[in-house]
């Protein structure tokens, strides 16, 4: 496996595909740049989903996270942009995508996106 930024989501099979069940995963140092100064804004990313057949590979997450940090994008843009890699690398049942930004020039940013399957009940 690669010890350089990827683009790459790696994903496993899941190893209890028949039981819903929720996996988090928290990023405290991720970083990127804004667009518009080019100043570095850093964030806690927390994912949380209900894996389907596959999960996300930890170590290419962080490798998949390490590319934005010479990358000019919004916090929303950033958000959507890694709930869509993520959904296209896994397929969950559900996942929801937060990332607490920290403070910048005064103002605090938190950023949510949610996806659900169309298949999911959320009863189960």
């Amino acid at each position: 496996m690669p010890t350089h930024p990827s683009r790459e989501i790696e994903t496993v099979q899941n190893p209890s595909p028949d039981r819903p069940y929720e996996v988090e995963i928290e990023c405290p140092e991720f970083t990127c740049l804004c667009p518009k100064t080019g100043q570095p804004d850093f964030a806690t990313i927390l994912i949380t989903y209900i894996p389907g057949d596959r999960i996300v590979e930890l170590k290419s997450l962080k490798l998949y996270f390490w590319n934005y940090r010479n990358e000019g994008l919004f916090h929303e843009a950033v958000v959507n942009r890694v709930l869509d890699d993520l959904v296209a690398a896994v397929s969950p049942m559900w996942m929801e995508v937060e990332a607490d930004f920290n403070v910048r020039g005064g103002l605090h940013t938190t950023v949510r996106a949610e996806y659900m399957h169309p298949d999911f009940d959320e009863s189960d």
